[in-house]
């Protein structure tokens, strides 16, 4: 057998199901390579090895009781899969990043951590994130910077970046992560992975910090579609006091089957310029659009060249609500000299924006979701998926987008950075970072593809399509 973080995690799944792997040598397999290589990653906050073994433990177990007794198991029993900083284990420290929350131990489980927890699988640490989320890289000040296993000067982006170094490092099989304004598509193109921003309401916020804006969801990275189709498998679902629910899969249906079926013959917006004004696209992002638009023409989609109006509306609706949030996380007064810069600029812009202020933001929000469901993306005659740019620039070196002296320069900068990942936080809509390029330096080009409200399934089919055609798995980083 291949070394155990060799196989995706399906396999892995597989291999434990047969008895050929014992989620206990797999999770130790997986503690070594954290233990030897995090230092240099910077992919974790907070490391649970005893956690981590129980639940190993308890997991091979039932591995030979549905052995012996000829049961099935769950698709992903005895696969570790990290949780990200900002949601509640219990009893594991929860920092959110933030030197403030530094000793913040959670009292219970976040429901998708509850759903982690019924799937069998192994939880090995915290990964880490900026402070509460808010930047697109991953420098705080408890722990290491995140960097891309393709080039360990690059940041690994934010703010799941602790989340994608783990997995393009080799130090987790998969990941769950989240994305308020691209923090998992954000990863997931500069590590060279997959990643799911699921539509609103897919996957539940509560129970603890419910995110009432509708910007944020939890979901996966993995190295393979099919690997993060099964985690959202795991982590979808309605569950009580949710304040969205999105549309459920006909019954019996799985988003793993999908990332196994042909996605049909699909039309394509390709876009390639950015939709919010003085952002300029980088030469290896723009050619990463227009060498994927080549590619699903030759497999049978029909693509069409898009051009949205430049508007600055919607930066400044995402500005005003982003500052809100940054505004309500809950810091205790003794914390608040200890915060990052930029977070004291943005709570300090956030305590300004007026009641009236705020729901023209969110109403904004809303009324483009409408247009592009009506207008851009009808179910009748529409384009089924959108075809952009997951980001503007190639990897950032750690550091480059981060201005202590100066945070509104350093919003600025971030906003330029990430132009187009916002848009489908503010509508509603799935979207999904493929790794299909490279460029000259060897640096991953995600490219992003975005789809109508709910149907995460069609992204799926169409990326596995796309996996086929240009397989990526096979390209692994030097720390591997």
């Amino acid at each position: 057998m291949a070394a155990p973080h060799d196989l995706t995690a399906l396999e892995q799944a597989g291999a434990i199901r047969s008895g050929e792997l014992s989620p206990v040598e797999l999770t130790e397999h997986y503690l070594e390579r954290i233990d030897r290589l995090d230092d240099t990653l910077g992919a974790f906050v907070t490391r649970t090895p005893q956690l981590a073994r129980e639940q190993a433990a308890e997991a091979e177990r039932q591995a030979v009781a549905a052995r012996r007794e000829g049961r099935e198991l769950p698709a992903l029993h005895g696969v570790p899969v990290p949780v990200k900083d900002l949601n509640h284990v219990a009893g594991v420290r929860c920092t959110m990043g933030s030197r403030a929350l530094a000793e913040q131990v959670s009292p219970l489980d976040d429901h998708l951590v509850t759903k982690l927890r019924g799937a069998g699988t192994v939880m090995l640490g915290k990964t880490n994130t900026p402070e509460f989320g808010l930047p697109c890289y991953t420098e705080n000040g408890i722990a290491p910077p995140a960097r891309t296993p393709w080039d360990l000067s690059r940041s690994a982006g934010g703010s799941s970046g602790g989340a994608a170094a783990a997995v393009a490092g080799g130090l987790a099989p998969l990941a769950h992560a989240s994305d308020g304004g691209g923090s998992i598509r954000i990863p997931a193109s500069v590590c060279g992975l997959f990643g799911i921003k699921p539509s609103r309401g897919r996957v539940s916020g509560g129970p603890l910090l419910h995110d009432i804006t509708g910007l944020s969801t939890s979901g996966p990275l993995a190295r393979t579609v099919a690997d993060a189709a099964a985690l959202l498998d795991v982590l979808a679902g309605p569950m009580p006091g949710d304040p969205f629910t999105a549309p459920a899969l006909p019954p019996g249906e799985t988003f793993t089957a999908h990332a196994r079926r042909e996605p049909g013959r699909l039309r394509i917006a390709c876009l390639t310029g950015a939709p919010i004004p003085n952002v300029d696209v980088h030469p290896d992002c723009r050619t990463a659009v227009t060498d994927t638009a080549k590619l699903l023409g030759e497999l049978g989609h029909c693509v069409e060249e898009l051009v949205l109006p430049v508007d600055d509306s919607i930066r400044y609706a995402f500005t005003r609500v982003w500052s809100v949030i940054a505004a309500n996380r809950p810091v205790p007064a003794e914390g608040e000299e200890l915060l990052m810069p930029l977070t004291r600029y943005l709570r300090d812009r956030g305590a300004e924006v007026s009641g009236t202020d705020f729901a023209s933001a969110m109403y904004t929000f809303r009324m483009l979701a409408q247009t592009l469901a009506d207008g851009l993306m009808p179910q009748d005659g529409g384009y089924d998926v959108v075809l952009s740019p997951t980001l503007a620039a190639p990897p950032a070196p750690v550091g480059a987008l981060r201005d202590d002296a100066d945070p509104q320069a350093e919003f600025a900068a971030i906003g330029a950075f990430t132009p187009f990942t916002a848009l489908y936080n503010a509508t509603g809509q799935p979207a999904v970072s493929v790794p299909l390029h490279w460029n000259a330096e060897g640096l991953p080009i995600g490219v992003m593809l975005g789809g109508r409200y709910g149907d995460e399934a069609t992204l799926l089919s169409l990326s596995a399509q796309l996996e086929r055609a240009r397989p990526w798995a096979g390209r692994k980083p030097s720390v591997w």
